[in-house]
């Protein structure tokens, strides 16, 4: 079975920074975008960050740019996402997921907690 496990995740206070991390188990997600999403309590989950196989292509949702920024390290088969001056409003889990075709995610994992107190 395929799925991505993500980590990092936290309680932490509005200005303050986390860095989430994403890896494939049971298949590397080296060969594949990775997109990392959001959900927030009681809405739906959103588009975050985006990046393509070989990291030379990202794109950052407006409501984050300029504070998120997304990465990867092949080698380590991990995704990143960077999150800095964190504000209450990015409190959600957080998940990633593989791009299996354009627009379409898979392997999702089961998230990881952020939230972030004023």
């Amino acid at each position: 079975q395929v799925y991505a496990v993500e980590s990092g995740g936290g309680l932490v206070h509005a200005g303050d920074s986390l860095r989430l991390s994403c890896t494939g188990s049971g298949r590397t997600f080296t060969n594949y975008g990775t997109g990392w999403f959001r959900q927030a309590p009681g809405k739906a989950r959103e588009f975050v960050a985006f990046i393509n196989w070989d990291g030379d292509i990202t794109s950052i949702d407006g409501s984050v740019k300029g504070r998120f920024a997304i990465s990867r390290d092949n080698a380590k088969n991990t995704v990143y996402l960077q999150m800095n001056d964190l504000k209450p409003e990015d409190t959600g889990v957080y998940s990633c997921a593989a791009e299996l075709q354009i627009g379409r995610f898979g392997y999702w994992g089961q998230g990881t907690q952020v939230t972030v107190s004023s």
